[in-house]
């Protein structure tokens, strides 16, 4: 392949760990985590939107040895235990524990999340911070403060970038701290915040006299800033997704409205995947095609050019989706229950380990493709590559 260095081998590769927003969802990321640790996958590179900001921030925000129980501290905080057994018979029963959980989660808020305004946001004065959501997420700085090292983060012993939007202008925005490093800024937990204000429930934050939201209301996944970032070395990239964009035809109500959010939420991961492979394709065919050139015309300037920019890096996506379960509704991203924290926990490890039983993909170097996408856990467990997004 003329042009372009020889790919290397995945599991040489840099290491990138994509996560997803999808609030009570992000549990899953988590056991993911833990199992992506056990089988010696520590990530280089954290990119988050939403709670995988969240995440994100605890994972970059701490040595490699207290990452796992900084997550597991946050998680059992966040995910306080109802006082009654949900009924396990039946998917019917299961589903109306989920909804009454996550009723009570929307009435009395999450233990160092967030809390409910007193009096509600009707009630106050138009235009004042209070009347814009119906949550003030001042736990959620002070469990910020505490769990995450943000002097680790700005020392950049491992690259975090958290992505939101600004309310004035509607652009998107990452913060990274290696970008924030040569403007000579840092990261702290406003950032992370930022990444995770999902209105009207959360306030707005405000960074340098900019109001921004939840980066998840323009894009739920930061593949696509990934990518652009990093055109050189070779990545090898764990994306997380919380919402899968295939799913059965609704039956009720609660079901059209847990479909919708599920499309909404996953459609620009399929996007970003599908263009990025169209790119990648485009920049092989410019590199073939000089290879084919004269010796003369190989030598203008207009063939150099393309000749340099057509140089590219190699990419495997590993692909991994939390699948949902029949008892789960529209509630699920704010059903902070612990024994759903718990499932979608082990369900993360469980697809890890799923995708890990064979290894010979990332010990063989990529041929003709220069971006792969793999999701390794399938239907029922079997792993297959894919060429397009789930």
């Amino acid at each position: 392949m003329d042009n372009a260095s020889p790919p290397t081998c995945p599991m040489n590769a840099q290491r990138v760990l994509v996560l997803q927003g999808g609030g009570a969802l992000g549990s899953y990321q988590a056991g993911a985590f833990q199992a992506l640790c056990r089988a010696g996958f520590e990530p280089e590179w954290i990119a988050g939107i939403s709670i995988g900001a969240i995440n994100a921030a605890i994972i970059a925000g701490n040595e490699p040895d207290k990452r796992l129980p900084r997550l597991k501290e946050f998680w059992e905080m966040v995910s306080a235990p109802v006082p009654w057994n949900p009924p396990v018979v039946t998917d019917r029963g299961r589903s109306v524990f989920n909804e009454t959980s996550a009723a009570l989660i929307a009435t009395f808020g999450v233990p160092g999340f967030f809390v409910p305004r007193i009096p509600p946001a009707p009630l106050w004065p138009k235009g004042t911070e209070q009347a814009l959501s119906y949550y003030d997420t001042g736990p959620l700085k002070r469990t910020l403060e505490r769990l995450v090292d943000f002097d680790l983060i700005n020392d950049l012993k491992c690259r975090l970038s958290v992505g939101a939007v600004n309310i004035s202008t509607g652009n998107f925005r990452y913060f990274d701290n290696i970008e924030f490093k040569r403007l000579g800024k840092q990261i702290g937990p406003e950032h992370i915040m930022a990444s995770g204000a999902l209105p009207p429930g959360f306030p707005s934050v405000v960074i340098e006299g900019e109001h921004y939201w939840d980066g998840g209301i323009a894009s739920n996944t930061p593949l696509d800033y990934v990518l652009e970032e990093e055109t050189r070395r070779d990545l090898l990239i764990f994306q997380v997704d919380l919402f899968s964009a295939r799913g059965p035809l609704p039956q009720t109500l609660l079901q059209a409205a847990e479909r919708e959010k599920d499309i909404r939420y996953s459609s620009r991961t399929r996007m970003n995947t599908d263009k990025n492979r169209q790119i990648h394709a485009a920049r092989r065919a410019v590199r073939d095609l000089i290879a084919k050139l004269p010796d003369e015309l190989k030598n203008d300037p207009s063939a150099k050019f393309l000749s340099e920019a057509a140089k590219e890096n190699t990419v495997t996506v590993v692909h991994l989706i939390y699948k949902s379960k029949n008892h789960e509704s529209n509630s699920k991203d704010y059903d902070f229950s612990h024994i759903g924290m718990v499932e979608h926990w082990n369900a993360g490890v469980r697809d890890v380990h799923l995708s890990m039983r064979h290894k010979e993909w990332l010990e063989r170097p990529q041929s003709d493709e220069t971006m792969v996408t793999y999701d390794l856990t399938g239907e029922e467990g079997t792993e297959r590559p894919k060429g397009e997004q789930e």
